[in-house]
């Protein structure tokens, strides 16, 4: 078995390159994965595993055998995994793991699907919990308008706590989807202050798509005018706006609601 004990070592400085730049993960099409539950759920989503790094002396390696999937295993050293480890908490295994196109064509939907959109989302923080309230209602899809950070941003996969693989996932402009909504009579409701109605008020039992913007400026207009109907959350304190993921929060659930769980 291969072992690496440097962190001059040129493969290892690659990987450093993957943590840090959007660039390097684009150009190879690979991206790092930390910790045992991430790996498993990124094979059960099926994403490619080329390489698994382990540190002997807490992760085994029939643990990590078992997670590469006959890929590369390299066994490193203490020295090497803080290089490479985004976390505090440690367990000692890391993954190199191929990408996903993110295709809107690649989508796979059921016969009354459930979608969330969210329009240009900037914070790493706010993408992983949407895409854990994405998993926790079982959405069809979780679909990124106009995306302004690179969904294999580490910070992206460790605040979304692996549900980056559990759920189906696309990206294109805010034209291209609003496309693809009509094109498959999917009704889509948009988060809005503007000449909008209470959510609550609305049908989502048939095959519909909430779309939630940014914080600081809400929904492009171009949602807003092609919208099936632009709906708001009645806020009873002295602000206007909530944190995104709990807005679509809300939104989602109150359609889980109707569709009966």
């Amino acid at each position: 078995m291969k072992q690496i004990t440097s962190i001059q070592n040129p493969f290892v400085k690659s990987l450093v390159l993957l943590q840090e730049k959007a660039k390097a993960r684009k150009q190879s099409g690979t991206f790092l994965i930390e910790g045992k539950r991430e790996i498993s759920l990124a094979l059960k989503g099926g994403y490619e595993i080329e390489t698994i790094l382990f540190l002997p002396e807490v992760c085994s390696e029939t643990e990590a055998r078992k997670l590469s999937n006959n890929g590369e295993l390299i066994e490193i050293n203490k020295e090497v995994y803080q290089k490479l480890a985004y976390r505090d908490t440690t367990e000692g295994i890391l993954a190199v793991a191929k990408a996903k196109s993110m295709q809107l064509s690649d989508l796979q939907l059921s016969e009354n699907p459930l979608i969330l959109i969210a329009e240009a989302p900037e914070k790493p923080g706010n993408i992983g919990a949407l895409l854990r309230t994405a998993d926790a209602a079982n959405l069809d899809a979780v679909i990124i308008a106009n995306p302004k950070s690179d969904l294999y941003n580490p910070n992206v996969v460790r605040s979304s706590v692996g549900c980056l693989f559990t759920n189906q996932i696309a990206t294109g402009t805010t034209n291209e989807i609003i496309v693809f909504l009509k094109e498959r009579n999917i009704n889509f409701y948009c988060a809005t202050l503007q000449n909008s109605t209470s959510y609550h008020t609305q049908d989502y039992t048939t095959p519909t798509a909430l779309v939630v913007g940014t914080e600081a400026t809400g929904l492009t207009q171009e949602w807003r005018e092609a919208a099936t109907q632009n709906i708001i959350i009645p806020m009873q304190g002295e602000i206007d706006s909530m944190n995104v993921s709990v807005a679509a929060a809300i939104l989602i659930f109150e359609a889980k609601r109707q569709r009966g769980f």
